[in-house]
């Protein structure tokens, strides 16, 4: 196996750390030194070699020690976990793109072998090896889609399509920012996203359900989402924020570069063949500002971006209590210089 993955914790000691390596790739979300909502979708068909980008489902040396915290917070609350009885057709539908992606894209950690509806899943990290029948739910020790996203990094929502509109039926949430599934499930697409200021009044949904429902199968898309995170915590719902939430005022000048994160989301869509749903996976990367500013170029245009964001997104996104101590503490790495168009490191 070609990356070694991190023994680590995302809760309680906070043991997670970014190799150097790690933070180069790291998908820093700002092209420009400032920010403003937009539908900024493009397609997902492969993108810079080592990047987060490149495969169709991103396998990072976190791998392992997210899927023990899934397991962890499953455990905890169930109803993390749901899919509404239409939907496990869905769950099929993904359970195949994911395997199928992840056999071909890393053949050294996972194999998928099929004799028409018999298959064979051998997930090397994990230690897992399965034999099952496609389509017989009888055959997997759980649903198809709680199967996978076991086994699959990111939060994954399957999304029926009818009357117009597309609505979250299914799902897989355990790191998420501050959002609920159990809340959400079988909302709207308006209805899931109503919480956001200013998008609305823009038309950024409408214009990006317009899109969605019209998605091709075989031609999925991405964008690019973020927000702040005190501690490298994973589970940040609202059923939790009893435990994240008062975290967020620990933060002071000394510890803010260690203990301040961008979490940033890989949001992609796809359009699935059977069900005619969309899967979207939401995945999501965390790292520290004191990381972050090791390339030049992002602590220079992170510390604009936070400085000049509207108040309202400043509170959306989750530190507006601790705006001032950040950007003081960005101020520091940003020499005044121009920044290079992209997202990329110079």
């Amino acid at each position: 196996m070609t990356i070694q993955f991190h023994d680590e914790t995302f809760r309680d000691d906070y043991t997670f750390h970014n190799s150097p390596e790690g933070i180069r790739r790291f998908p820093f979300p700002f092209d420009a030194d400032s920010y403003m909502y937009s539908v900024n979708l493009e397609p997902h068909a492969g993108g810079k070699a080592g990047s987060p980008f490149e495969k169709r489902f991103d396998v990072d040396e976190h791998y392992v020690a997210e899927m023990r915290d899934r397991a962890i917070t499953l455990a905890e609350d169930p109803l993390r976990c749901q899919s509404l009885p239409h939907m496990e057709l869905a769950g099929w539908d993904f359970l195949e793109l994911v395997m199928v992606s992840k056999a071909e894209d890393y053949p050294e950690l996972f194999t998928l072998n099929r004799d028409g509806d018999r298959w064979h899943w051998i997930n090397r990290p994990l230690g897992i090896e399965q034999r099952f029948t496609f389509l017989d739910a009888t055959t997997l020790p759980c649903g198809p889609m709680e199967y996978i996203t076991r086994q699959t990094q990111g939060d994954h929502a399957l999304l029926d399509q009818r009357d117009g509109n597309l609505w979250m039926d299914a799902g897989m949430v355990t790191s998420q920012a501050d959002w609920s599934l159990d809340f959400d499930i079988g909302m709207n697409f308006f209805e899931w996203h109503a919480p956001v200021p200013k998008a609305h009044e823009m038309g950024v949904f409408q214009r990006a359900l317009k899109f969605l429902l019209n998605l091709q199968q075989g031609a999925p898309s991405r964008r690019l989402n973020w927000t702040m995170t005190v501690n490298p915590r994973l589970d940040t719902s609202p059923e939790n924020y009893h435990k994240w939430g008062p975290e967020k005022r620990t933060i002071t000048p000394a510890t803010v570069g260690d203990k301040q994160y961008l979490r940033v989301e890989l949001q992609t869509l796809w359009r699935l063949p059977r069900s005619n749903a969309i899967a979207f996976p939401i995945r999501c990367y965390l790292c520290a500002l004191e990381d972050l500013v090791t390339v030049p170029k992002w602590g220079r245009r992170l510390h604009r971006v936070l400085r000049d964001l509207p108040d309202e997104l400043a509170n959306y996104k989750g530190f507006a209590v601790n705006r001032p101590v950040i950007v003081d503490y960005l101020a520091r790495f940003d020499d005044g210089a121009e920044t290079s168009p992209g997202i990329f490191p110079d």
